[in-house]
This record gives structure tokens, C-alpha cells and sequence, in this order.
């Protein structure tokens, strides 16, 4: 199955704003099986399925881990 190279993760930042991350597919797949992709400094991690599910993961301790509410596939399959 080819998966998207980019997403954009769409966080709830405050009231007024919202938080856009993009992540790039890794070569690394998670515990279900699907693509991990992060973003440049690595600290944002996620597995993501062929059907938008997100799986946030930690990349260091004490991280305290949200659900985006958007998840936007930007690059080519």
C-alpha cells in the first residue's frame, strides 16, 4: 500500500488559534503496522493508517501527548 510522504496534524492550541504541525513519512512502522512519521526536530511522532488514524507517540519522557483534530494528507501517493 503506498501512504502519503506529508500530513498535516491540526492541533486545538487555544481559543482563537489552532496548532499546524507537518510530518514526513520515516522508514519505521508502528505497532499496527502503519507508516511513523514525524515532524523536522522529530519530537512530534505518529503512526498514521490508511484510513487517517492517528496514534500520537512519545519521543521523550514527561511528554504529555494530543489528538490532532485535523489530520490532512499533503503529499503523493
Amino acid at each position: 500500500m503506498d501512504y502519503p510522504e506529508t500530513y498535516e496534524l491540526v492541533f486545538q492550541a487555544s481559543a482563537v488559534e489552532d496548532d499546524a504541525v507537518i510530518v514526513h513519512r520515516t522508514a519505521q512502522a508502528g505497532a499496527g503496522g502503519y507508516p511513523i512519521y514525524e515532524d523536522e526536530t522529530g519530537i512530534v511522532r505518529a503512526e498514521i493508517s490508511d484510513r487517517g488514524e492517528v496514534r500520537m507517540l512519545a519521543s521523550g519522557g514527561h511528554q504529555v501527548l494530543g489528538t490532532p483534530m485535523t489530520v490532512r494528507p499533503l503529499g503523493s501517493r
